[in-house]
C-alpha cells in the first residue's frame, strides 16, 4: 500500500515518526490489537513440525503478556530473526507451503502459496516490524465531503524507518511482491471498518497487480467492487492490457476502478494515459507543491485535467498542505483532494467514522 512520511511506533500512536521508539509505550488501539491477534492466531494455527518450538514460545509469550499482544509478537519476531540468522549459512530446503489469508467473511479463505525460503526471507526483513494500515481521507471539491480513503502501510517498530525503506529493501531482496500482498491483505482487513459510503484506494506496483493472488484477495474481500480503487505506483511502461487474462484484465473483470499518478517528476505520457484509460488520475505532490506561484505547474495541471475530462476520468489532487494550494486546485475544477491540510492518515476506526459523520453534519443546512 502507499506510504507517506513517518511510521508507527509500537504503541500504535500518531503517524509522526518517533526515532528509535522513544517515549513510554501506550496501549495499542483497537485496530492494531485486532490485527496483532489475527497474526498471532495465524502463526499458532500453523502445523509445520519444524516451527513447533517457535509456536510454543509464542504461546508462552502471549499467556505471560495477556494485555500486550503486540509486545509478545514483536519479541517472538525478534527471536525468530536471531534463529533465522544463525541458520542462514545452511542451505534452505524449498518446499510447498501456504499462508491462509482470511477475509472478513470467515467462510472464504484465500490460499497464498509461499515457499519456506520466501517465508524466512520475509521474517528476516520484517523481524521487528508489524504491518498496520492507516487511511487518509479523500475530500470531494468544493463540498468537502469525505468520499473515500487511501490505504497507507505503516510498520510498527523501534527504529522509526518509513515504509519506503522497507518496501525498497523487500524489492531489492526479491520479496517486493510478497510484502505488497501482505500489506494488501492488511488493508482489506482494516477496510471492513471504513464507512460504506467511502471508496478505498489500494496501491500496487504493476508487477504485483498482475499476480493471481491479488485478484483472489480482491475477489474475496468484503468491499463491493465499485468501492475498490487500485492505484498503480511506479513505472507504467510495462503495464499489460486490460482485457483477457493478461495485465490488468483479471482485475478489471472484477468491476473495480483504476487510478494512475501523473507526476511532475516523471509525467505519464498522454499516449499511455489514453491506452490505460484510468478511472482516476492523481496529481501528486510534485505538481501541487507551490502551484500558486508557478505558472508552469498550473499549465501542466490544467492539461491533465482537460485530458481526464476527454477520457471521462476523475482528477484527485494529492498532497494539499496549504490553503493556497487548495484554492488553486479548486480553481482548476479538480473533483477531489487529499493532504495534510484536509486530513492526516489515521489508524483509528473512530476517526474514519468521524470523517463521514462530520461531513454529513457540515452539509446539513442551518436552521
Amino acid at each position: 500500500m502507499a506510504h507517506e512520511e513517518g511510521s508507527l511506533s509500537a504503541d500504535g500512536g500518531a503517524d509522526s515518526a518517533r526515532p528509535n521508539g522513544a517515549g513510554a509505550a501506550q496501549p495499542a488501539d483497537a485496530t492494531m490489537r485486532e490485527q496483532v491477534k489475527d497474526i498471532i492466531e495465524s502463526i499458532l494455527a500453523d502445523s509445520e513440525p519444524r516451527s513447533e518450538s517457535a509456536r510454543i514460545k509464542l504461546r508462552e509469550l502471549v499467556e505471560a503478556n495477556p494485555d500486550d499482544p503486540a509486545g509478545a509478537l514483536l519479541e517472538h519476531l525478534l527471536e525468530t530473526r536471531k534463529e533465522t540468522s544463525a541458520a542462514s549459512a545452511v542451505p534452505v530446503q524449498i518446499g510447498s507451503a501456504s499462508v491462509h489469508l482470511e477475509s472478513v467473511d470467515a467462510a472464504r479463505t484465500v490460499s497464498v502459496p509461499v515457499s519456506h525460503e520466501v517465508r524466512e526471507g520475509i521474517q528476516g526483513i520484517l523481524a521487528d516490524k508489524l504491518l498496520l494500515t492507516a487511511f487518509q481521507p479523500v475530500h470531494a471539491l468544493p463540498s468537502g465531503e469525505v468520499v473515500g480513503v487511501e490505504a497507507l502501510t505503516r510498520f510498527v517498530g523501534e527504529d522509526g524507518a518509513g515504509a519506503d525503506v522497507w518496501f525498497n529493501e523487500a524489492a531489492a531482496a526479491g520479496l517486493g511482491t510478497e510484502l505488497e500482498i501482505a500489506a494488501l491483505h492488511c488493508a482489506l482487513t482494516a477496510a471492513h471498518d471504513v464507512p460504506g459510503n467511502m471508496s478505498v484506494a489500494l496501491n500496487l506496483t504493476p508487477a504485483t497487480s498482475s499476480d493471481p493472488r491479488v485478484r483472489n484477495l480482491l475477489a474475496a474481500a468484503s468491499l463491493a467492487p465499485e468501492r475498490i480503487i487500485v492505484e498503480l505506483t511506479g513505472s507504467l511502461a510495462d503495464v499489460g492490457g486490460q482485457t483477457g487474462n493478461d495485465g490488468l484484465g483479471p482485475l478489471r473483470s472484477l468491476g473495480l476502478r483504476l487510478a494512475i499518478s501523473a507526476s511532475g517528476a516523471a509525467l505519464v505520457s498522454l499516449e499511455r494515459v489514453e491506452q490505460l484509460r484510468p478511472d482516476i488520475i492523481k496529481l501528486d505532490r510534485h505538481l501541487i507543491e507551490g502551484i500558486e506561484a508557478s505558472e508552469g505547474q498550473r499549465i501542466r495541471a490544467r492539461a491533465i485535467v482537460e485530458l481526464a475530462r476527454e477520457i471521462g476520468a476523475e482528477v484527485i489532487a494529492v498532497g494539499i498542505e496549504t490553503t493556497e494550494e487548495l484554492r488553486e486546485v479548486s480553481a482548476l475544477k479538480i473533483t477531489a483532494a487529499q493532504g495534510y491540510l484536509l486530513g492526516r492518515p489515521s489508524v483509528h476506526p473512530l476517526d474514519w467514522s468521524a470523517w463521514s459523520i462530520r461531513a454529513q453534519t457540515e452539509a446539513q443546512p442551518a436552521g
